[in-house]
């Protein structure tokens, strides 16, 4: 499997602001994840069910821009930065880097986050 294709198609459409979607397709089922505030997750359904609540939160995408990506053998590294209005009327603006962890068969199997600023 080619990671870096793989790399390129997943960044593709977390920057299209689709996350949930980028992981239902390229997370393994035993995926794990951890990031900077502590929320961790054990498997693939732990992290659509985070994302969906995520995701269902936003009430504007002011940004999304993906920086850029470096490959490895198996481990990537993406940066993006994030600008959400929440509906809780809060803002999230994080500058991250994105490590993943992927398997033979081109799927995530750890996803851990950095913050970048």
């Amino acid at each position: 499997m080619n990671i870096k294709e793989q790399v390129k198609k997943m960044d593709a459409i977390v920057s299209q602001g689709a996350i949930v979607d980028a992981v239902k397709q390229f997370f393994a089922e035993n995926a794990t994840t951890s990031d900077y505030g502590s929320t961790a997750t054990g498997n693939k359904s732990q992290m659509v069910e985070k994302m969906e609540n995520f995701a269902g939160a936003i009430a504007k995408v002011n940004g999304i821009k993906h920086h850029h990506s470096i490959v490895d053998g198996n481990v990537s590294a993406s940066e993006f930065t994030f600008d959400f209005d929440m509906k809780d009327n809060s803002k999230i603006y994080w500058h991250e880097i994105i490590r993943r962890v992927w398997n033979d068969e081109g799927k995530v199997v750890q996803e851990e986050y950095f913050n970048a600023q």
